[in-house]
């Protein structure tokens, strides 16, 4: 992929943080990750912007269904995931 080089003002405090927990995938990629991170974030909050315009704002009841969707994909992540440290340890 290409790249470019470039040269950004970030506060001393905040590039100290971030050089402490970038430091093994180093800064470069840290800060393009965030950078890529932040754009999603931005045209997830056009979408959302849009669809409100279209369809008027999220309810309560379809926002307690949605967060009850999303509990339920996280409980069935959590036993996929015991299920195959189980296979795992059988195997070994």
């Amino acid at each position: 992929m290409a790249t470019k080089k470039v040269t950004v003002t970030i506060p001393e405090d905040l590039l100290d943080e971030i050089r402490t927990d970038a430091a093994e995938r180093g800064l470069s990629a840290y800060v393009a990750e965030a950078l890529r991170f932040k754009r999603d974030r931005d045209r997830l909050l056009e979408l959302v912007e849009w669809l409100q315009e279209e369809h008027g704002p999220v309810t309560e009841g379809e926002r307690a269904t949605a967060l009850e969707g999303l509990e339920d994909l996280d409980a069935e992540h959590e036993r996929r995931q015991a299920a195959r440290k189980r296979k795992a340890g059988e195997a070994a």
